[in-house]
């Protein structure tokens, strides 16, 4: 058996095809890497009309139940319990050393939660999940949903046309619709920097979503590669890159996803590393790094001043919004102010780089 057989599939694989993608392995799915129209213009096309992104490999799992809040407090940093319904919320499930399991979003909703996790990590997070929730919380784990996110400028022009007054949805609010006689749930939110929706799908019902969606004139399918580049640009973390286990919220400098309340009271795994790193500072932070030049820096260059390591780059590649070279990596805490100078290490050569604030390309993010 290859291991292109041992992939699993979206419901949108055999249409990916049919648009002629480029398919590799990720998170152990056969996912699009991009179109025959290339990296860099579904990356332009996103930013200026409208893309439509497959990441139905993301895991869509539902919290039934009274005590839902309650435990899943006791594993993430956020606050859920000030969430009101239909508002969305992106966390982080932490161990007890306060290093990130993985980053999800989660919705409230009348009596459950929903939450979205990553593919790499969503059977090892189904399995942390179950481990820690009580019994009168039921997980159930929705196999037979697809998920798309549509991302643009376009995107709430598009939708529009479909289900009218969806352009009055507010950010980070989840809300249900019908499309094309489809009941589906979706989300503003993204990651991309752009504004935008995610939408649950019932998965036998996937490909007449998308096919309606591509017969938009703003819309192009994207693939795995602009969807990186987009959220590298919108300085965004990407899991198992520029966090991990071994990476706490703090140095990752998403703090500002922990409350007053939750910085005050803990009372979730990790709880004491992460108030200490709050009350102290961390030893490294997460900052943006700015190449001089056209040559890109990718991920696991040395991050240099004065012969000296202070750190790596974790995200790195070619901005095509910003034009120029753009990274994100962690570099010791007393170098991370921006305008900072640092060398990076490539080919054995040092060329100049400076600390510098994300995103690298502002955020358009719907506001009311």
């Amino acid at each position: 058996m290859t291991d292109s057989e041992l992939l699993k599939t979206t419901p949108l694989d055999a249409l990916h095809r049919e648009l002629g993608a480029k398919m590799v392995p990720f998170g152990g799915y056969a996912m699009p890497v991009q179109y025959p129209t290339g990296i860099l213009t579904e990356h332009l096309h996103t930013r200026k009309a409208a893309g439509l992104f497959d990441v139905s490999h993301m895991g869509q799992v539902r919290l039934l139940g009274d005590g839902a809040i309650a435990a899943i407090e006791r594993l993430v940093p956020g606050d859920i319990q000030a969430l009101g319904l239909g508002r969305i919320r992106y966390t982080m499930l932490t161990n007890d050393k306060g290093g990130i399991i993985d980053d999800l979003m989660i919705a409230r909703r009348a009596g459950e939660l929903g939450l979205v996790v990553n593919a790499g990590t969503k059977d090892n997070d189904i399995a942390h999940l179950k481990a820690h929730l009580p019994k009168d919380v039921t997980l159930v784990h929705e196999t037979e949903r697809a998920l798309l996110a549509l991302q643009g400028p376009a995107a709430v022009t598009v939708l529009e046309r479909h289900i009218p007054g969806i352009g009055k949805t507010a950010f980070m609010t989840e809300t249900s619709a019908t499309l094309a006689g489809i009941p589906i749930t979706l989300t503003r939110s993204g990651y991309t920097g752009e504004d935008g929706f995610e939408l649950s799908i019932p998965a036998v019902r996937a490909v007449d979503i998308a096919r309606l969606l591509l017969a938009e004139a703003e819309v192009k399918p994207i693939g795995l590669g602009a969807r990186d580049s987009l959220r590298l640009e919108a300085g965004l973390c990407l899991h198992g890159h520029d966090i991990d286990e071994s990476i706490t919220p703090i140095e990752a400098d998403l703090i500002w996803t922990i409350s007053k309340r939750r910085r005050a009271e803990g009372r979730f795994i990790g709880d004491a590393v992460i108030r200490k790193q709050i009350a102290d500072g961390p030893a490294r932070r997460r900052v943006g790094i700015q190449p001089e030049g056209r040559a890109p820096a990718r991920e696991g260059t040395e991050i240099q001043i004065d012969g000296r390591t202070v750190g790596r780059i974790t995200s790195g590649g070619f901005g095509p919004s910003a034009d120029r070279p753009v990274a994100m990596g962690y570099v010791d805490t007393a170098h991370a102010a921006p305008g900072t100078a640092v060398e990076l290490i490539v080919r054995s050569k040092a060329l100049p780089a400076g600390i510098v604030t994300m995103p690298f390309v502002p955020h358009s993010y719907f506001k009311a």
